[in-house]
């Protein structure tokens, strides 16, 4: 099983500043409020579960959950 590199918030605002590429676009493209997408990235909202988790992992903050008992 391979193992998904996470990035840090830091890590990810500057991949956006590289690409030019604005928060607010990105957060409305993939249909997330803005605001909850700078919380996650401000440090905010920990990205635990709910939306903030999955804005986390869509960013690649937090990893992909694995599904243990998939069957």
């Amino acid at each position: 099983m391979a193992t998904q590199k996470t990035r840090t918030a830091e890590q990810v605002k500057k991949d956006f500043e590289a690409r030019g590429e604005t928060i607010a676009h990105w957060a409305k493209a993939q249909g997330f409020p803005e605001h909850t997408v700078y919380q996650v990235l401000n440090g905010f909202a920990k990205g635990k579960r709910g939306m903030a988790h999955q804005i986390a992992v869509r960013l690649g903050i937090k990893a992909e959950p694995t599904r243990a008992n998939a069957a």
